[in-house]
């Protein structure tokens, strides 16, 4: 074993080890969240069926109603394991960090996650209701909505992460501030190119009408001034 090696290994196998923790609370989490797979579903699909006149989904494939709920279980555990995902990482970057990193990345992390969990929950409370009531009122008169309930599942899942991961904007404009890429004067000159960003982000995940792409894109703005703010308010101290 060269001296390259062995200087890597054991960095390799706490990372392996740090996964297999990680894997294992998330087994976990699957395998309880999996005896309620069913209400859970119907709770993701409460924003849909609100406005279906028929009051159910459909499953067009044998198997999706016991798959489904399956994968939804999943991936909701892969949701509540977040938190031990990013322990994991900062347990596993602290030993590395200058002292004023060390207190900062738990903050950070912390926050990420709170953020992640905000956007999922303003895009199921807010947008969803929004964007069916569009989907079924636009429908044609001799059109009779009937969704597969592994499309609605495929289909909302991108637009709850995608709005988790909208929500981040306050996170990256720090971190890309603090570490120094940008300045904090270069992002506020930004600010006209991200504000017509926003707007055109929310017409684009958004019924074409001027409310729901403005429910949107305000926050993402929000976000984004918070970001700076917390950037200048870093370099300040």
């Amino acid at each position: 074993m060269n001296e390259q090696t062995s200087t890597w290994l054991p960095h390799l196998l706490e990372i392996r080890r740090r996964l297999l923790w990680t894997f294992g609370v998330i087994g976990v989490l699957f395998l309880g969240l999996f005896y309620f797979a069913n209400t859970l579903y119907d709770w993701l699909a409460a924003p849909l069926l609100h406005f279906l006149p028929t009051g159910h989904l459909i499953a067009t494939q044998v198997a999706a109603p016991f798959l489904t709920p399956m994968k939804l279980s999943g991936l909701c555990a892969l949701l509540l394991g977040i938190p031990v995902l990013l322990y994991q990482v900062w347990a596993f970057v602290a030993p590395g960090l200058y002292p004023n990193e060390r207190r900062l990345w738990p903050v950070l992390l912390i926050c990420s996650a709170l953020l992640f969990y905000a956007g999922i929950a303003f895009a199921y409370f807010l947008v969803l209701p929004l964007v069916f009531g569009f989907f079924v009122q636009a429908a044609p008169i001799n059109v009779a909505v009937m969704t597969d309930m592994s499309a609605y599942l495929d289909f909302v899942t991108r637009l709850l992460f995608g709005f988790g991961m909208a929500f981040e904007v306050p996170i990256i404009t720090f971190v890309l501030a603090h570490s120094g890429i940008v300045t904090v004067g270069t992002l506020k000159k930004q600010r006209p190119y991200i504000i017509i960003g926003a707007f055109t982000l929310g017409m684009l995940l958004t019924p074409p009408d001027v409310f729901s792409q403005t429910l949107l894109a305000l926050p993402m703005w929000g976000l984004f001034e918070l970001g700076v703010w917390m950037a200048a308010k870093n370099k300040s101290t």
